[in-house]
């Protein structure tokens, strides 16, 4: 099974990969989904930043001040080519997706009509959604007197649009809904969404946090009107998101938070906003952080997202194949990769997920344990919690064998039902 990529090149990128852990175990990270790791090159230009042109941005006129304001600058220039914006004004820099849905959950509430919320409009979600893009909606709809609706998830672990123009109707004024699933791996059928979307009228906020490391990300031919993705989570550092939105709209909606950098004009009675994007980013911004995103741009852009989707694609194949092998255990999700991004949850028999995360951690394997900031999915299928093993461009087919072996490990520890000696 060979890989589009140059796997074992790539991984010697990321210093991380070649530790061991608990005296001798070397480290097998299956955890992307809820952080990469970080190569070297991002590293390297965090501390060149740091170590040379630390300064803050915008205004200043000595020297650090504009190669700061350059670096940042230009890191913006980068996300806006990466992901195709018209303009590169549309990007706007958080500090993760979380800001930049409840971002885009307030200023959509406080706009004037006919954008802003009001009592008797709606906004729909699905039950797959991050926690990050349902707590948002439920805090503007209790407060503007809107109502939420949502999309249920089918058997399988899809979306179930089977009664699409029910859900989304006259009455919707967004529709906001997660591009691939964190828990399920689910990659939702965004065109059919985002059409009958458009037939209402509707707003379209996507959360794009798993599909922006994974996939070529197109916000011209999604279609939506915001979209939101984090940095973290595609070999950036902590601390830097992204909410891209269409200047058009951007240009109408209200800001979010006021102080320093977003203002035009100040007096004590009044005051006037800067042009976009800074009318959303108020304060000193994440500038370090801005610059090393600008170099996992890069990073990514060089190896090829073209190239990182079909290299995910081929590993989370062999991963659900390979899993079938294991007895006792099931996928919550979709059993196939037909549609579907890096990140596998199970469950393994009656053994609580924490408990199986332990055990894997004690052999060197990193999995993430809980309910992923997911829980209506858990309950959806009638589960506390689930294991997830989640996949990225440095991850291979040994690491999945190890999962494997690890699992039967587990079973053993436990004298589970089907453990192999």
């Amino acid at each position: 099974m060979s890989s589009p990529l140059d796997v074992e090149r790539v991984r010697k990128d990321f210093p991380v990969l070649e530790r061991v852990v608990h005296d001798d175990k070397p480290l097998v990270y299956l955890d992307s989904a809820a952080t990469s790791q970080k190569p070297r090159q991002v590293l390297d230009a965090i501390d060149d930043y740091y170590c040379l042109h630390n300064s803050n941005v915008h205004r200043g006129i000595h020297t650090l001040a504009e190669e700061a304001t350059a670096l940042y600058e230009g890191a913006r220039d980068k996300v806006a080519g990466f992901i195709n914006a018209a303009d590169r004004s549309e990007v706007v820099f958080t500090k993760n997706s979380t800001e930049a849905l409840n971002l885009a959950a307030n200023v959509i509430a406080w706009a004037e009509s006919p954008l802003g919320l009001r009592d008797g409009d709606e906004v729909v979600i699905t039950e797959m959604e991050h926690h990050s893009n349902i707590v948002p909606w439920q805090m503007v709809t209790r407060r503007t007197g809107a109502t939420l609706s949502w999309f249920g998830i089918t058997d399988d672990g899809r979306l179930d649009l089977s009664d699409i123009d029910r859900v989304i109707t006259e009455r919707t004024k967004v529709v906001s809904f997660v591009l691939v699933s964190n828990i399920l791996g689910t990659v939702n059928p965004a065109e059919q969404i985002v059409r009958r979307a458009r037939e209402v009228g509707a707003l379209v906020v996507v959360d794009a946090s798993q599909a922006a490391p994974h996939l070529p990300l197109d916000v011209q031919a999604l279609g939506a009107d915001l979209v939101a993705f984090t940095g973290h989570k595609m070999c950036g550092p902590t601390g830097i998101g992204v909410l891209w939105g269409r200047r058009d709209l951007l240009e109408e909606l209200p800001p979010f938070m006021g102080g320093g950098e977003m203002i035009e004009m100040v007096t004590m009675g009044s005051s006037t906003y800067a042009d976009l994007p800074h009318k959303f980013e108020a304060g000193t911004p994440p500038i370090a952080q801005a610059v090393g995103l600008g170099a996992a741009v890069d990073y990514l852009s060089a190896l090829g997202m073209d190239k990182v989707a079909e290299h995910e694609h081929m590993i989370t194949a062999y991963a659900l194949d390979r899993l079938q092998a294991v007895d006792g255990l099931r996928v919550i999700g979709p059993r196939t990769a037909q549609d579907r991004g890096a990140a596998i949850s199970f469950v393994l028999g009656d053994l609580h997920p924490h408990d199986v995360g332990q055990v894997l951690d004690e052999l060197g394997i990193a999995v993430r344990v809980g309910h992923h900031c997911a829980r209506p999915v858990c309950q959806r299928f009638g589960v506390p919690a689930t294991t997830r093993a989640s996949f990225y461009l440095y991850s291979t087919t040994a690491e999945v064998d190890a999962l494997v072996d690890g699992l039967e490990h587990v079973k053993r520890f436990f004298g589970a039902p089907g453990g192999r000696p």
